[in-house]
């Protein structure tokens, strides 16, 4: 969950609140970056608006001129030898940032500095160098300015909360994800893909009473809904029933999301200018939303106080949870020995967990949705596994490991669409950073205060680490693929994890990382990948999909996820073999 909403702060304010250049970095409907060419297939799929092309240097103007002027002046020696791709300001608009990244990964390297005026950021495209940063120097770096947008939505929650905080919040946490849990959990995620699919059948039965056979959908949307209702009764056990109604808590919830993806994409961070909050109607809106939804956090809060029934972390997890009537995570941290912690906190927690827990699965299933309508193969090949392993019923605990293929759909839709692209540092202290493949021997001496841009997207369609890197292709993590030589990195082994239900920064040695890594890795990914899973598999069980367009008429925009502009319109038919 931590990595879904860490790119909220790309365009954050700087770090003493004024405004600079870095300030512009914000995210946006794009054109395709000059990487694309026909045989890009999964990528060239996607439609992006922007009026020009990325200019050549000597073609760019007095600004983007001007700002490298500065960047020379100011920064130009702070980061010793390191390659440098002197960024146009013009580059930031209308496209967004992580396609710029992956155009200077090709051209300087898996570790380059990023210099825009008088501001520098290090940018890293390389597993064997974010496995340092992530898991063998993680403390060495914090999460730079996330706080400053997440704070207000968030508090002390998991992912924005000091080291300190953090490390005292995850021991509470992490063990309420155990597998009792998971496994009454799939029925949480079945009763509400029943309420989705079940949705779909009535507005199909409707639409065959009309004479059609067929349905458009924004699939994207009902994701969302479906997503909110798993983590509500997952998380607090509290049903938002979004998919089949609407109530001032849900609009709240989107509000607020809303206003997460407003603050990452809007550079100039004026909810801070005093009286802003009663003067501006969409931070006033901001802070009703907010307290719409903490009113109904605290009474979950009272009510789960109220009927607290402490037990050692032990016990908690050997309950009958499922057959208990309240297996939530909230439920968990209220009742655990020991662990007591003032409503705030809690509610900050819930918080953290609603925002990060939602943005994931709705991403992932509408990128999954969106490569396997372009691949009819495919859809075929994951129906035949459905009806193999789960028939008619529903999915279980149990078969949720037997469908092997759809648990690849949904990781090699993280491959190509991660969540978020990219993943953001700051280092604590003067770090030595190593080359990575084909960078400096010696590494990169970078000062305290360096800003790191980890792009997540890059790592995973580099072409040094994958075939194919931009084509969708889930059984490639069926196979293992040797280091071919590259010093300091593994190469992939599914080995490597045995039981592991999906690949991980551990099977591939952090050349995927679906959900962070290290100490600070996601403490819901198992969650968010089952629920995911169970999602795919009920949808495909009962419908055939296409898109409603061409996928060139798929928007992408990105704010805390990658998704679409307005949404991805489907067709939906009753499976053709009568399922």
């Amino acid at each position: 969950m931590e990595a879904a909403v860490s790119s909220l702060h790309l365009s954050s304010p700087g770090i003493h609140g004024s405004l600079r250049t870095s300030d512009f970095m914000f995210l946006g409907v794009s054109k395709p970056p000059s990487f694309l060419n026909p045989k890009l297939k999964a990528f060239a799929a996607i439609r992006c608006q922007s009026t020009s092309a990325k200019e050549p240097k000597a073609k760019r103007n007095l600004l983007d001129n001007a700002s490298n002027l500065l960047t020379n002046f100011l920064s130009g020696g702070s980061l010793g030898s390191m390659p440098v791709a002197e960024g146009a300001v013009s580059d930031l608009f209308g496209r967004p940032l992580f396609f710029s990244l992956y155009d200077w990964f090709l051209e300087h390297g898996s570790v380059y500095k990023l210099a825009f005026g008088p501001k520098a950021f290090v940018v890293v495209s390389d597993p064997i160098v974010v496995k340092h940063i992530l898991r063998e120097n993680a403390f060495s770096f914090d999460k730079g300015v996330l706080a400053d947008i997440l704070e207000p939505i968030m508090g002390k929650g998991l992912i924005p909360a000091d080291l300190d905080t953090w490390k005292q919040r995850r021991r509470v946490i992490a063990p309420g994800f155990h597998a009792l849990y998971l496994e009454a959990m799939v029925k949480v995620f079945t009763d509400c893909s029943g309420r989705t699919t079940e949705k779909f059948e009535k507005l199909l039965d409707g639409e065959r009473s009309r004479g059609g056979d067929a349905i458009e959908l924004d699939l994207e949307a009902e994701f969302s809904s479906l997503a909110l209702d798993i983590i509500g009764l997952g998380v607090f056990n509290y049903d938002f029933g979004s998919v089949t109604k609407e109530s001032p808590v849900i609009q709240a919830v989107y509000g607020t999301l809303f206003e997460a993806e407003h603050r990452s994409t809007f550079y100039i961070p004026y909810w801070k200018i005093p009286l802003a909050r009663w003067v501006v109607p969409r931070q006033r809106k901001f802070h009703y939303d907010l307290k719409i939804i903490n009113d109904c956090l605290d009474g979950l809060i009272r009510n789960a106080k109220d009927s607290r029934q402490e037990a050692d972390v032990e016990k908690l997890q050997q309950r009958d949870y499922l057959n208990i009537k309240d297996a939530s995570v909230l439920r968990f941290l209220v009742d655990m020995r020991g662990a007591d912690v003032d409503d705030r906190q809690l509610r900050d927690d819930l918080m953290t967990m609603l925002i990060a827990g939602h943005e994931t699965t709705a991403a992932v299933l509408t990128w999954a949705v969106f490569l396997l309508a372009q691949n009819p193969s495919k859809i075929r090949k994951a129906q035949a596994e459905v009806d193999s392993v789960l028939g008619q019923e529903r999915p279980t605990f149990e078969s949720i490991k037997k469908l092997e293929y759809i648990r690849l759909i949904v990781v090699e839709s993280l491959r190509l669409y991660p969540q978020p692209p990219l993943l953001i540092r700051r280092a604590l202290e003067e770090v030595v950073l190593p080359g990575g493949y084909k960078g400096d021997k010696d590494g990169y001496t970078i000062p305290a205060g360096t800003d790191i841009f980890i792009s997540v997207y890059n790592l995973h369609r580099s072409p040094y680490f994958w075939d194919q890197p931009h084509d969708f292709v889930p059984e490639r993590f069926q196979l293992q693929k040797e280091s071919e030589g590259i010093e300091g990195w593994a190469g992939f082994d599914p080995s490597r994890s045995p039981g592991a239900l999906y690949p991980n920064e551990i099977i591939s040695d952090f050349a995927f990382l679906p959900f962070g890594g290290g100490p600070r890795k996601c403490v819901g990914d198992q969650f968010a990948l089952m629920e995911s899973t169970v999602a795919l598999a009920m949808l495909l069980q009962k419908f055939d999909v296409e898109l409603r367009g061409s996928p060139e008429s798929v928007e992408l925009v990105t704010g805390a996820t990658i998704h679409t502009k307005n949404g991805l319109w489907c067709k939906l038919k009753r499976r053709s073999n009568g399922h």
